[in-house]
């Protein structure tokens, strides 16, 4: 058998004392489900030097740990089947897990859609008090963890369960569903390692390599990697990328810059609430509804002889991301409401007399502000003493312009935080696809999603068979109808997610645009989700199945433009109206107007009044877009912009 050491995944497989920790990785647990059909890799930690010995199925193979206690081996190929014995032994140690089935193993990962449990989606009851308890689809959860870091072990072991009326409801309820829907078609075990986390961007998924080939994330890399050398560097760092982001929305007002503390008229501070608190509740109209930067500061006086002392600054807990400065140089930055957030002071960074310290807030849903108890807002010198903050003004930031960048570091919003605590553990763990359900973070950077989403595939390919599928869930409706035709956040990153699919021959997508919920942006039909994300998985594998009308493309025909679709379930059709709703055409510059429209065959006819232009279509481009247009099989019209061809 091929022997790995260390080398190829030192990053995944840190070493500790063996005695201290399991011989296999944590994937490797009672009722794991492994790949089947595939050499097999299979790794852990074990004392430098020693040989390390799997046995499983009635094969046996062997490695020898590196320096560092890595340790990684290929097993021959296995049939779907079992349950297995896998025991791993060295000269200290044996390691068994039982009760190991082998069989087709998935990765469902994203943000809160796919973290949505089947108890708290639609049908819910039923399904947990119903549904047949089934041993062969099981799931293991991946601990919530992030780290500037790749990390050598998960922040818990995962724990591989069988379906159960006991254990489905706390599952992923669209990997679950998917799972079952292809197990209808496909009768082998199914394995389904789920690891999201409500409001994450694909940034955070991706490695710090992978970012780098996609281009423009150098820099947050570099503060990222700075943080882990240097944090009072980092911090500072990211003070001043704060600073250059609001200098040019500013110009001219350098002197009353916010994190100064000084200012005047539009810079002006306003005596905030005592105890501060959630800024909705204060009864400021301005702030009723804010979803933005609010700027808080508060000043200390200190002699000489403290502020020659190092020092705690605590700020207690900031709703969601805060910035923090002192005397005008930055000193941290944390992402996370339920976080306090403290920052250590070097000696030499206070002052004698007046020292200014300034929290720059930035909420972007619901709640905002600096709240929690009050009394751990201090300034904790090293001599013990501690100096309450409790007098603090503040000051809106205009929304004008761009949102403020997030910090390199943000759990959710940064650079590789969540690949370095969830996925980065599981090293070369074998499966033979990816679900993929995020995208609703990324709304607005809708230009940079294709090649990110296309840069993650081929990541997450990396190291297993070069032509795993990969099923991505388009984004349901969710907010604005549409009354006239205009620009959609949402429709845009729907577009960037439908062309980074088609231009992968082994990806798929699943539509949803028609069981969305335009008032809630976690809509309840998981079932339905999980069923076109298997059809999609289907025809990747070959089946003759169809996903639902796609465009294939649009031509201008005399006064008409004539737009053609393929994988069509059956014949189109428009449902309630003769014509077909939910087409525009627009020009060069994106003004559009709606068209008229009609089916003739595998085809939409498109009317042209006279003069008009036509350069581009686009269907269905609306946060939640009112359209007709499905196959008979009940499939939905895939949204897209196209441009017009002659």
């Amino acid at each position: 058998m091929r022997r790995l050491t260390s080398g190829l995944i030192a990053a995944a497989l840190l070493a500790s004392p063996a005695a201290a920790q399991d011989l296999l990785n944590a994937l490797f647990s009672d009722h794991a489900v492994i790949q089947r059909d595939r050499p097999l890799p299979v790794f852990g930690t074990a004392r430098p030097g020693e040989a390390v010995t799997v046995a499983f199925a009635g094969k046996t193979a062997t490695a020898t740990a590196g320096p560092d206690g890595a340790w990684r081996l290929d097993l021959p190929a296995t049939p779907a089947g079992g349950p297995y014995d896998l025991t791993a032994t060295t000269p200290s140690k044996t390691q068994t897990v039982r009760d190991v089935l082998a069989g087709d193993v998935w990765l469902c990962s994203g943000q809160s859609n796919m973290e949505m449990q089947v108890q708290a989606s639609g049908d819910a009851w039923n399904q947990i008090n119903n549904g047949a308890p089934n041993d062969t689809i099981r799931m293991a959860t991946i601990e919530k963890a992030d780290g500037r870091a790749p990390k050598a072990a998960f922040a818990k072991p995962p724990v591989w369960k069988p379906t159960t009326k006991e254990t489905v409801g706390s599952f992923s309820a669209t990997c679950f569903y998917f799972a079952r829907e292809l197990q209808k078609t496909r009768t082998v075990p199914l394995g389904l390692v789920h690891a999201s986390w409500g409001g994450s961007g694909i940034e955070a998924w991706m490695s710090p390599a992978a970012l780098r080939k996609v281009g423009g994330y150098d820099e947050a890399i570099d503060i990222l990697n700075l943080s882990i050398t240097d944090p009072v560097a980092a911090s500072r760092r990211w003070g001043e990328t704060i600073k250059a982001w609001w200098t040019p929305k500013h110009p001219g007002e350098a002197a009353v810059a916010p994190w100064l503390g000084g200012g005047t008229g539009t810079g002006a501070w306003t005596a905030a609430p005592r105890g501060l608190g959630i800024w909705e509740r204060w009864g400021v109209p301005a702030l009723a509804e804010f979803n933005g930067v609010v700027w808080f500061k508060t000043e200390v006086v200190l002699t000489a002889a403290q502020a020659r002392q190092a020092a705690t600054l605590s700020v207690g807990q900031v709703d969601e991301m805060d910035t923090t400065y002192l005397n005008g140089v930055g000193v941290g930055a944390t992402s996370g409401a339920w976080l306090d957030r403290s920052y250590p002071l070097a000696a030499g960074a206070l002052k004698a007399g007046r020292n200014t310290i300034v929290v720059g807030v930035y909420d972007t849903y619901a709640n905002g502000g600096m709240y929690g108890d009050p009394s751990k807002r201090a300034l904790v010198l090293a001599d013990g003493s501690r100096l309450p903050l409790e007098a603090w003004t503040y000051r809106i930031e205009p929304r004008v312009g761009a949102d403020p960048p997030r910090a390199p570091w943000d759990t959710l919003a940064g650079v590789s935080t969540l690949y370095n605590g969830m996925l980065a553990p599981m090293g070369p763990y074998a499966y033979s696809g990816l679900a993929w359900y995020q995208g609703e973070t990324n709304v607005g950077r809708d230009q940079t999603y294709a090649p990110l989403l296309t840069a993650f595939i081929a990541e997450r390919r990396a190291g297993m068979a070069p032509d795993i599928p990969v099923v991505v869930a388009q984004l349901a409706s969710y907010g604005a109808f549409a009354t006239t035709p205009g620009a959609s956040g949402s429709a845009s990153l729907r577009e960037a997610q439908r062309r980074a699919v088609a231009a992968d021959a082994r990806a798929g997508l699943a539509v949803t645009t028609d069981i969305g919920d335009p008032f809630d942006i976690h809509p309840a039909n998981k079932q339905e989700v999980g069923r076109r994300l298997a059809l999609a998985a289907r025809r990747i594998a070959g089946e003759a199945v169809t996903t639902g009308p796609a465009p294939d493309s649009a031509r201008r025909a005399g006064d008409t433009v004539v737009v053609t679709f393929d994988q069509i379930g059956g014949t189109l059709v428009s449902r309630g109206s003769d014509g077909v709703i939910g087409f525009e055409l627009c020009d060069a510059a994106n003004a559009c107007r709606w068209a008229d429209a009609r089916i003739d065959g595998a085809t939409v006819v498109l009317a042209v009044p006279t003069g008009a232009p036509a350069a581009k279509v686009r269907f269905a481009w609306a946060d939640s877009p009112t359209f007709n247009l499905f196959d008979s099989a009940g499939l939905p019209a895939v949204p897209f912009e196209m441009d017009v061809r002659p």
